[in-house]
């Protein structure tokens, strides 16, 4: 068996093994959260036996260990369940599959993900290759000057600095990120700008650092030192000598940081009340919709797992040493 396609099959079982864990990890927080789930859903009118009939309706009253299997189980299925949302103490169900919540919520997480990477990911490493060419120059000082500030500053801080500079003082951009399912892609990406500024400031930092620093660390190689007396520039020396092998940490820290537009948008989308799933599973906290709520953990959880998977197998094409390890 070809080294890469073995180190690839191991990953993935480390991967789906640390999915299951993670999963027992969320059930079992959400299980021990305060508070009686079918009051919080039904609400205080509801009488003890409405209570009571809905959690034997819903399997709420089974042990947590036949619960939590029997999640597991359908989610292996593609069942996420059924919201609680929609029931009352009346007996009127209005609940809706998971799926049919989740499902809208993703794709508007994964859009503004994907415009926020297609900003972040190239300025980051256009940034870093500057940065380390002119190692110690003002514009390598003013650039890490920046991006420490950046990382030193919380999201939640730069989102209302840009609604109060790009939406307050000068009305540019809207400060609400209220799309539809129909909204134009001219209109959704107007309406996407500040969160999608946001996103990029936070996270281009990091990239670009560990950009700058692999490149760095990797010019003081002998192959380098070769290159120099050979009479190469210091253009070719980055681009085409210690760029290729910079790639490992380099890809390690961008899929950390797409994990993130992912994982850590929640904040972001509260903000700017965009209708998002980190908004749709902060409403799912506070209605005490546990199915909801699960469901995007694990979302969360393995959207995180794919993309440090995927770095971890990008890092290792891309190293001999790890690739073919004594």
């Amino acid at each position: 068996m070809h080294p890469v396609f073995k180190t690839v099959l191991k990953r993935l079982g480390l991967g789906v093994a640390t999915l299951f864990v993670v999963s027992a990890i969320i059930f079992s927080s959400i299980s021990m959260l305060p508070g009686d789930f079918g009051e919080a859903v039904l609400g205080q009118a509801a009488t003890e036996e409405t209570v009571a009939a809905f959690r034997d309706e819903l399997g709420l009253d089974e042990p947590a260990v036949v619960r939590y299997f029997q999640w597991v189980g359908a989610v292996a299925t593609g069942d996420l369940g059924t919201s609680f949302s929609g029931r009352s103490s009346s007996g009127v169900d209005r609940s809706r599959p998971v799926v049919d919540l989740v499902g809208p919520r993703l794709w508007n997480t994964l859009f503004l993900a994907g415009v926020t990477a297609m900003i972040a990911v190239p300025l980051a490493l256009l940034l870093g290759l500057t940065a380390a060419l002119y190692r110690g120059s003002v514009y390598d000082r003013a650039v890490n000057v920046t991006t420490l500030t950046t990382i030193a500053t919380p999201e939640f801080f730069v989102a209302y600095i840009l609604i109060l500079v790009f939406a307050a003082i000068n009305p540019w951009f809207p400060s609400l990120a209220n799309v539809q399912a129909d909204t134009p892609l001219a209109e959704r990406l107007y309406r996407v700008a500040l969160p999608a500024m946001t996103l990029t400031l936070v996270i281009v930092a990091h990239m670009m650092r560990m950009t700058r620093a692999a490149i760095i660390n990797l010019l003081a190689s002998p192959y380098i030192e070769m290159a120099r007396l050979k009479g190469a520039t210091p253009r070719e020396i980055i681009l085409r000598h210690a760029l290729p092998n910079a790639w490992a940490p380099i890809a390690t820290v961008i899929a950390f940081n797409l994990a993130y537009l992912v994982v850590g948008v929640v904040v972001v989308e509260v903000v700017f009340v965009y209708p998002g799933i980190g908004q749709l599973m902060v409403d799912a906290v506070t209605t005490r919709d546990i199915p909801v709520v699960q469901a995007c953990a694990l979302i969360f959880a393995g959207t995180y797992i794919l993309l440090n998977l995927i770095a971890d197998i990008i890092g290792i094409i891309t190293n001999p040493r790890l690739l073919h390890p004594r």
